[in-house]
């Protein structure tokens, strides 16, 4: 199912996409990757990061953020946009593929691309609805990067799934006669890139896989794109958190989490 979204999950939202024309990112980018800080590499290297992900505002009249953050001012939201913003979800990097280009609203005159809130509040509804059609057992969601493993494990928790964090085994969907093999129907990653030997087992078995995804990734491979901010600790937090609750609110639970069980500590 994977690597044709015109075909896949995305198929109702194709009118205004890009050619997909991508190609996959290679596994062994995964280790290399995930042994990188939680920020982008194309920041500025005077700035310190903070938790979102971006680099740190300077006091001395450089860029702040604003909410201009979506193109649809009258979206209505799962959580207020200020949340949004606060959590720095719609912080991209430097870079921009052609595939994500379809969620970035804007460009920030420090370069950092600006991912279109309403997409990605509309793609988490999108995702929750199609997981709260599978056994939660037959859910896997995988996380190598530092501060989407802890909201990924608890996700997991949430919903009944099955986690995989930090170093993503070769064989773990392709290997039988492998103690941890497993066989899911859905794959949950929070990086395409960091996150490329899952995705690429996927692939060969046959797996749809949601991904969430940066302004600088890479779309071929991945059935369902959350366009967020996917190096973050606070905007990995709420968008696992919003993905949980949703996920819950379709199969009709009565218990819900708040974004504390879903931030992980510094």
């Amino acid at each position: 199912m994977s690597g044709n979204e015109n075909d896949g999950l995305d198929a109702s939202e194709t009118d205004d996409a890009e050619t997909e024309t991508a190609t996959e990112q290679p596994a062994e980018a995964e280790t290399a990757e995930a042994e990188q800080t939680e920020t982008d590499p194309e920041e500025p290297v005077a700035a310190e990061p903070d938790d979102t992900g971006a680099a740190a505002e300077p006091d001395d009249g450089g860029p702040t953020l604003d909410e201009d953050v979506m193109s649809d001012d009258e979206a209505d939201l799962l959580i207020p946009v200020e949340d949004y913003l606060g959590a720095g979800v719609h912080i991209g990097t430097q870079q921009k593929t052609d595939d994500m280009g379809r969620f970035i609203h804007r460009v920030r005159t420090d370069g950092l691309y600006v991912l279109d809130v309403s997409m990605t509040d509309r793609r988490i509804r999108t995702a929750a609805n199609f997981l709260a059609g599978y056994d939660p057992e037959q859910i896997l969601v995988a996380s190598s990067r530092q501060y989407g493993r802890f909201p990924a494990e608890t996700f997991a928790d949430a919903v009944g799934a099955r986690a995989r964090t930090g170093r993503f085994i070769p064989g773990t969907l392709t290997n039988p006669t492998y103690d941890g093999y497993i066989e899911p129907d859905v794959v949950v990653v929070t990086d395409p890139i960091g996150d490329s030997q899952a995705v690429k087992e996927a692939i060969t078995v046959g797996v749809p896989v949601i991904a969430m995804c940066d302004s600088n990734n890479t779309t071929s491979n991945v059935d369902l794109v959350v366009p967020t901010n996917n190096k973050g600790r606070k905007a990995l937090s709420v968008v696992y958190w919003l993905l949980a609750n949703e996920t819950l609110d379709h199969r009709g639970a009565d218990s819900f989490y708040g974004l504390d069980d879903f931030e992980s500590e510094l």
